[in-house]
């Protein structure tokens, strides 16, 4: 196994290094950055690119992830579609699939970057390509902002009309028992409409600045990323999760402001989702953790963003060091904040009520380091985009009870769009 040689330097200016990662991405088939927005005690941005070896697959997808690994016993950077699924549970959906991906892609990349505060360490087999690259990002020079005339359109796959009246069938569904709670999303998409990702993500981020925001660069294919969520995190024995549900748009005054947080806190439809989803985690957690390891470390934590208010919780568990990747992620994926509970039979409900394949969206990208430590994040507030078909799809979704009002839920994913619907706005 080869050893990575590591350099460090002073950093600084963040955000003007975010921008010249980005700008420097445009000459890379795969990149991706991962920004926790100093929101992490781990890293404020981590960064891989140049692509040294991969594992792209769709079937056996994580025996083949394991494999991957043993070998290569370093850092991969990659993701996780939500059609992941069907490789664990028995499922399988007839949806449309809009934009083509393989279940699962990890590359292992001949640069890793890592910033934490303002030093800034570059990992490589090659000695020289640290020193290369990092004076290739101080010759980046930050572009004049330009105005597009290219004004994005977004459709909505289905009308409000139609939103409504699956909501109320889902409701029908869940008064007969099959599930009693059912995450359903919707997406609005453009054909032919061509956007710079490259600005559009600093845009976004700029927006929103969320703790695991993500830009990914596979080829043609770009994931703009504002998540808020966190999937599934290992350090050592210790894995957390940090299912997000409860959310509430932030007010145009603090009264305003003050008002939102508390009807949130107070809303026992808000809450009882999280109750559920968290009981769903601690169940998937229970099938991989050491015995009597799994706990509730905060419930309903109240997180406040630039743009809304947030519902967290997290949930902890130990981890024996002898469990393979593979073992974790099929008892944890897909996220139950994604889907909805009891798991199985709200995906099935899902694939009858959407009407296309979800791809990346609710789905995961992330990395692992040589220790088989990862993190991963939940792919929402996200766009999507083909530079090669000009197709680009936001998705958006809440969660579906008993108590669910339909126009309301609708309002709330509007909510969830709208800073992916601004930075579309060049």
């Amino acid at each position: 196994m080869l050893e990575r040689f590591s350099k460090s330097y002073r950093l600084n200016d963040k955000e003007k290094f975010v921008k010249k990662l980005i700008n420097f991405s445009v000459d890379q088939d795969y990149f991706i950055l991962l920004n926790s927005n100093n929101n992490s005690d781990k890293y404020d941005l981590l960064c891989g690119y140049g692509v040294k070896s991969f594992i792209k697959s769709s079937e056996n997808s994580l025996t083949k992830l394991d494999n991957f690994f043993e070998l290569k016993k370093d850092w991969l950077f990659g993701y996780m579609t939500y059609d992941l699924r069907n490789e664990i549970e028995v499922l399988n959906d007839n949806n449309i699939d809009f934009i083509n991906m393989p279940n699962l892609y990890f590359f292992q990349p001949k640069i890793v970057w890592l910033v934490k505060g303002k030093n800034v360490t570059g990992l490589s087999f090659e000695k020289d390509l640290i020193d290369n690259d990092w004076k290739k990002f101080n010759e980046i020079f930050e572009k004049e902002k330009t105005e597009n005339s290219n004004i994005v359109k977004l459709n909505l796959r289905n009308s409000k009309s139609e939103y409504i009246n699956k909501v109320n069938k889902i409701k029908e569904r869940i008064f007969r028992g099959d599930c009693y709670e059912m995450n359903f999303c919707f997406d609005l998409f453009s054909e032919y409409d061509e956007i710079n990702p490259y600005d559009t993500y600093v845009k976004l981020n700029n927006y929103t600045k969320s703790p695991m925001s993500s830009f990914l660069k596979a080829n043609d294919l770009f994931l703009i990323s504002s998540s808020p969520e966190r999937f599934l995190s290992k350090i050592g024995e210790d894995i957390i999760s940090q299912p997000i549900k409860g959310t509430a748009k932030r007010g145009d005054s603090p009264e305003e402001d003050k008002k939102n947080i508390n009807e949130l806190l107070s809303s026992p439809k808000e809450l009882s989702e999280n109750h559920m989803i968290v009981d769903l985690v601690r169940n998937d957690l229970s099938r991989i953790a050491k015995k009597g390891s799994v706990k509730v470390e905060s419930l309903n934590t109240l997180k406040t963003f630039k743009r809304v208010h947030q519902l967290i919780s997290t949930i902890e568990a130990k981890v024996s060091p002898k469990l393979k990747l593979s073992e974790i992620l099929k008892g944890t994926f897909p996220m139950g904040s994604m889907t909805g509970a009891p798991k199985i039979e709200s995906m099935n409900i899902i694939d009858e009520f959407e009407s296309t394949k979800r791809g990346l969206y609710s789905g995961s990208v992330g990395y692992i380091n040589p220790k088989m430590d990862f993190d991963f994040n939940v792919v929402i507030r996200s766009i999507v985009y083909s530079s090669s078909n000009k197709m680009l799809s936001v998705n958006v979704g809440s969660a579906i009870t008993h108590k669910s009002i339909a126009e309301k839920e609708y309002e709330e994913c509007l909510v969830k769009a709208e800073p992916m619907i601004q930075s579309l706005k060049q």
